[in-house]
């Protein structure tokens, strides 16, 4: 028997089950999970709005990291391997995947870094470099900057030798932010236009909007002429309306990015992405923020944090 997580129905909080093991298939690799992270998808699918929706009751998880029981032979994967998972339902302590939903991980990555890593790392990293194309000493407004994936455009985008202006609510996070590679911060909670407070700095070339609503408005009339624009994710409520008259007087682009549906577009170019980032990684150029690290039993809490919006980084669950 093994412990998972379920959300028995619409809206409602996970539970916690004890169920019989998965049988893997001949081209399927068997792991013993070690951590899975939470993401706001995961809270969205919870309540039946997630764009790639699951009828309950369901496992829920998008990605963690553990270690490799069996695998088929042509994979390359022994026991032991360790391996990051990117696939629903990992929110189980073992779990039965394709051989393309697996990929081994740096030994001088935890299983905690690991679990986090995938989803909020890899929107990051292809978003800027593939579709806004963000190049050295370019300036790059990060909406949301303290959350999940924020942070890691914080980090990479200074990777990348781009100035970044990050903007997210209280001084406690904002220090997290300027911590990741921020030069510069804005509070949002605080700050009574984000329009100016940008315009101030110099504008931006680009902006990756985790956030949406409002802020993604404004920012978006910051942008340069010949701007990219980043629809990340709608944390903020709502889409932001963009004014298309200024896209085409500003010759501004505006590239929607969702990496879970790269995975199917184009698998290689995620593969190649993560390679990448492990590089950056054991460079030395990445330190991924591990947020609040809960065991499976207090899966609910970590939910309830999503919701109230009180993380910073990733939550990431031990199984």
């Amino acid at each position: 028997m093994i412990r998972t997580a379920r959300i028995p129905g619409p809206g409602q909080d996970p539970v916690i089950e004890n169920i019989q093991a998965p049988v893997p298939g001949p081209e399927q690799v068997l792991v013993r999970m070690q951590a899975a992270a939470l993401n706001f998808a995961d809270l969205l699918k919870a309540r039946g709005q997630y764009q790639e929706p699951e009828e309950p009751p369901f496992v829920p998880g998008l990605e963690g990291a553990g270690t490799v029981i069996s695998a088929p032979a042509a994979s390359g994967l022994v026991e032991g391997t360790r391996v990051i998972v990117s696939h629903p339902g990992t929110m189980a302590q073992v779990v039965a995947v394709p051989v393309s939903a697996v990929q081994a991980f740096p030994a001088a990555m935890s299983h905690e870094q690991a679990a986090g890593f995938q989803v909020a790392y890899g929107t990051s990293h292809l978003a800027l470099t593939g579709r806004a194309g963000l190049r050295q000493d370019e300036t790059l407004v990060v909406l949301g900057a303290a959350g999940g994936v924020g942070l890691t455009a914080v980090e990479i985008g200074r990777a990348m030798g781009a100035r970044v202006i990050g903007v997210a609510r209280g001084a406690d996070r904002l220090a997290v932010v300027t911590a990741a590679g921020a030069h510069h911060v804005i509070d949002s909670g605080s700050c009574p236009d984000l329009k100016e407070a940008l315009r101030d700095l110099g504008g931006a070339d680009v902006i990756y909007d985790a956030v949406g609503d409002t802020a993604g408005e404004a920012a978006f009339r910051a942008l340069r002429v010949g701007g990219r624009f980043l629809v990340i994710g709608f944390a903020g409520g709502r889409p932001p309306a963009l004014p298309l008259n200024h896209a085409l007087v500003k010759n501004i682009a505006i590239h929607g990015f969702y990496w879970g549906g790269c995975r199917h577009l184009d698998p290689q170019a995620v593969r190649d992405s993560m390679s990448a980032l492990f590089d950056m990684f054991e460079a030395g150029r990445l330190k991924p923020v591990t947020g609040e690290v809960l065991p499976l039993d207090r899966l609910s809490d970590g939910y309830a944090m999503l919701r109230d919006r009180r993380t910073v980084g990733k939550v990431i669950v031990t199984l």
